[in-house]
């Protein structure tokens, strides 16, 4: 086995996902396009040598159809003999791309490849593939399914988070990325999305709302308190699974639960060998990688066991990292995660995450790695851990390590 590394990772800033956002007007396959040609100018990279495009979307269907990797390599200024594989674990797509790239890299099956993903969410709108997972009886009905909303608050009323403890995490979040824009955390990664004229057309993150407190928060209806109570009554759904719980108490709203957005990432990834040969230096180790089915109901619980699995694997302990990147997807996700190992919020999303810059499906998991990966060398930091809950009761991870 040899070492797979990481020589370069950007991200896209996330536009506002609807149809008045700033990147509303720009394909996924553009964007994917746009990604790929920035990792090749940043690095004067000779494309021929890139193995695969390995590139996470969720919602493939129409424009983000086919083999949008593919697609994305030929639209792009990469050598057409470049072929792409478009892959799928829900949110945790982007980051599965990186995975995948990594542990092909050390098992010798190329020298280097390009990782990430995208997921333009104003475009084409989440859950209009019509996953069986959720619209076939024979399927809904067996695993007990509901959408993840109410999911976020069976978290919540299992392990004790209150509405409070939810905002708080939520008005920090914001906080934290506005600091980190405002002191340049971002701008060796984040790639300005132009126009075919080259006018910029976004350069920062748009869903950021700064002014956040706890009184504005406080002011939100519970958003999946209708459907779990009312129609279609997913709550009785949810207590078939869980009859200990007396009832589900819904505390997520649209301030505390990730945003909506449109992004891309992507990560150039090689051997040392590779490094060497073009003049790359390696910026990160991926030492390990780890990916967990979990109980489908609940179903975002999955960064507690797939974080056990991995340190397990790498033979490390909790203590052992200095940062870790748990995507907000809801924030009791994230409660949760810091209850489980007794980790401090002083080491968990230090800048922010997707309360308050926004959650694009098939990107985000690149996105964190990335920006985990930044915090290391901002602060001098060694080992960092970033993981995701994943839709239908999974988890993923990856450590990496700062070279």
């Amino acid at each position: 086995m040899q070492d797979a590394y990481i020589f370069d990772a950007i991200r896209t800033p996330r536009g506002k996902g609807r149809a008045d956002g700033s990147l509303h007007e720009v394909t996924s396959v553009r964007l994917s396009a746009l990604m790929l040609n920035a990792l090749k100018a940043r690095n004067d990279l000779d494309t021929r040598a890139i193995e695969d495009v390995i590139w996470g979307n969720v919602t493939q269907v129409g424009e983000q159809g086919g083999c949008l990797a593919r697609t994305a390599v030929m639209a792009s200024d990469f050598d057409e003999q470049v072929p792409g594989l478009a892959i799928n674990r829900f949110c945790a797509s982007g980051m599965e791309a990186v995975n995948i790239a990594a542990n092909q890299v050390r098992g010798g099956s190329g020298a280097a490849y390009v990782a990430g993903g995208v997921e333009m969410m104003s475009r084409v709108a989440m859950g209009s593939d019509g996953a069986a997972v959720a619209v076939d009886p024979s399927v809904a009905m067996e695993g007990h399914f509901v959408p993840q909303g109410i999911a976020a608050d069976i978290i919540a009323t299992e392990y004790g988070f209150t509405r409070e403890m939810a905002d708080a995490l939520a008005v920090e979040s914001q906080r934290r990325a506005a600091r980190a824009w405002d002191e340049g955390r971002f701008v060796n990664s984040v790639v300005p999305v132009t126009d075919i004229n080259g006018l910029t057309i976004l350069d920062r993150d748009e869903y950021l709302r700064p002014g956040t407190d706890m009184q504005s928060l406080g002011a939100l209806k519970p958003a999946f308190k209708d459907m779990g109570e009312v129609m279609p009554g997913f709550d009785k759904v949810a207590l078939m699974k869980y009859p200990h719980l007396a009832q589900i108490e819904h505390i997520h709203h649209a301030g505390n639960s990730s945003g909506i957005v449109d992004g891309a990432a992507g990560m150039l990834i090689g051997s040392k060998e590779f490094g060497e040969k073009y003049g790359l230096k390696p910026r990160a180790r991926i030492r390990a990688t780890a990916k967990i089915g979990t109980d489908p109901t609940i179903m975002l619980t999955g960064p507690v066991p797939v974080t056990e699995k991995i340190l397990r694997e790498a033979g490390m302990q909790i203590s052992d990292i200095d940062l870790f990147e748990v995507n907000e997807a809801f924030a009791a996700v994230v409660l949760r995660f810091m209850q489980a190992f007794n980790v401090s919020d002083d080491r968990v999303n230090v800048n922010g995450g997707a309360i308050a810059m926004g959650h694009p499906l098939g990107a985000t998991g690149a996105m964190i790695i990335g920006t985990l990966l930044d915090e290391l060398e901002r602060t001098g930091k060694g080992t960092g851990l970033a993981t995701l809950c994943v839709a239908s009761g999974m988890g993923a991870a990856t450590l990496i390590e700062r070279v």
